[in-house]
């Protein structure tokens, strides 16, 4: 299945951008498929922390619980499926660079995405890419709008 990769520049230090992205109540800010999402527990978020949420896409609603595999505070951040419907794995690897950070999220889905799983990878991944990148830039604006959170 495919493996999607993208990166946008936010004009925000690289602690704020991890800080915004890794608590999970943050995703339908940015995220156009996500209707709900947010931290399983309580404490501070670290290896081992799960967030749970729904998704829609293309009318369909898809229940989640992922976890973090990987969490190397501001660098780096991996998630894991756990419960649902589909096998994914998103990594955030972020780098400070001219004046902001340099975010990069790799997505690796291996299976999960209804009809979907049945198309060639390479359309697959055009629309998965389209997503991620539309995602990106929403989180870039929306940081670069809100800069007090």
């Amino acid at each position: 299945m495919p493996v999607v990769e993208e990166s946008v520049h936010i004009a925000r230090p690289q602690q704020e951008v991890f800080d915004f992205v890794s608590r999970f109540e943050n995703l339908a800010v940015y995220d156009r498929f996500v209707v709900a999402s947010g931290q399983v527990g309580d404490g501070p978020v670290r290896l081992g922390t799960r967030g749970r949420g729904t998704s829609s896409y293309m009318g369909q609603r898809s229940d989640w619980t992922v976890e973090y595999t990987d969490f190397q505070p501001p660098r780096r951040m991996v998630s894991r499926s756990v419960e649902g419907k589909r096998d994914v794995t998103v990594t955030f690897m972020l780098e400070p660079v001219d004046g902001g950070t340099r975010l990069t999220e790799l997505i690796e889905v291996r299976s999960g995405l209804g009809f979907l799983d049945k198309v060639p990878a390479r359309l697959v991944s055009f629309i998965l890419g389209w997503s991620l990148r539309g995602n990106l830039k929403a989180l870039a604006k929306w940081l670069a709008e809100n800069p007090n959170t």
